[in-house]
């Protein structure tokens, strides 16, 4: 294998985990009859834009390099904002 094959792999690879969040993403709303977005889907989508910037700094791309480092933090913050939430002492009084 060259190391032009691998990093071709390499971008497939980040291609096929960022394909794999809509997948998941259509599942989901079709279980479910409604439009929703797993957690699987940011997890989808930060695998595949880590190894897609990866790829991206391999090719000295700037407009791809920032396209992915800008999802990475979205995703990032995404998956923090959809984690569940820890009840504090003071909910329980409040409910």
């Amino acid at each position: 294998m060259t190391y032009s094959t691998l990093w071709l792999g390499i971008g497939l690879l980040g291609q096929a985990l960022f394909f794999m969040r809509f997948l998941v993403q259509w599942i989901a709303s079709e279980r479910r009859r409604r439009s929703v977005v797993p957690r699987a889907f940011w997890y989808f989508s930060l695998a595949g834009g880590v190894v897609l910037l990866t790829y991206a700094v391999y090719r000295r791309d700037p407009v791809f390099i920032i396209g992915q480092a800008t999802g990475i933090f979205i995703y990032l913050r995404n998956l923090h904002l959809s984690r569940p939430a820890a009840s504090e002492p003071g909910d329980a009084a409040e409910c």
